[in-house]
């Protein structure tokens, strides 16, 4: 079970990678409910290992291409993020610290499995793997998009992806405005 799950959640990563077009330095955020990995009601039933498999798939995508995971925790810790410290070295640290039923197993898996943890507040993600409908759009900078992944479910929870894109400003509407003076 913990391969298949580790299997598919390293396939996600890989089919946002290229749908997003991401690159070295950029930041994905993941909110993951392991209960919704297992089939159960999200915050039921947290599962430590899955949480590893899940985040050892991430890993093994994106490390290697110099992208940092950013853990979202429940809320029980107001949606704070794991991440490493590298990927953020300005901001401003929570003092907190994950565990299975106070943050969750998968923000928990990312603190113990980072080099140099830090939890922050928030943070300005460029993209995000969603897994067991956890509500990332938070920390996604703005516009977010949807992207559809060939996987959609890791386990028995449902997936969404999200990239973003800069604001357009101007375009067409500034054009109109132009023709009325």
């Amino acid at each position: 079970m913990y391969e298949e799950i580790k299997k598919q959640a390293s396939d996600a990563a890989e089919e946002l990678c290229e749908a997003a077009g991401l690159r070295a330095g950029q930041t994905v955020i993941i909110g993951c409910s392991t209960s919704e990995v297992c089939g159960e009601k999200i915050g039921t039933s947290s599962v430590p290992e899955v949480a590893v498999a899940l985040y050892e798939g991430l890993r093994s995508v994106f490390a290697p291409k110099g992208i940092y995971i950013a853990a979202q925790c429940c809320e029980h810790l107001n949606r704070a993020v794991v991440t490493e410290r590298e990927a953020v070295p300005f901001a401003s640290p929570v003092n907190a610290v994950p565990q299975p039923k106070a943050g969750g197993s998968f923000a928990t898996a990312a603190y113990n499995g980072a080099k140099d943890p830090v939890v922050l507040e928030s943070i300005a993600a460029d993209a995000g793997i969603d897994i067991g409908q956890t509500l990332i759009g938070m920390h996604l900078k703005s516009v977010a998009v949807p992207v559809r992944l060939p996987t959609k479910k890791i386990g028995e929870a449902i997936i969404t992806a999200a990239r973003v894109r800069p604001k357009f400003i101007g375009g067409s509407r500034a054009h109109y405005d132009e023709k009325l003076m």
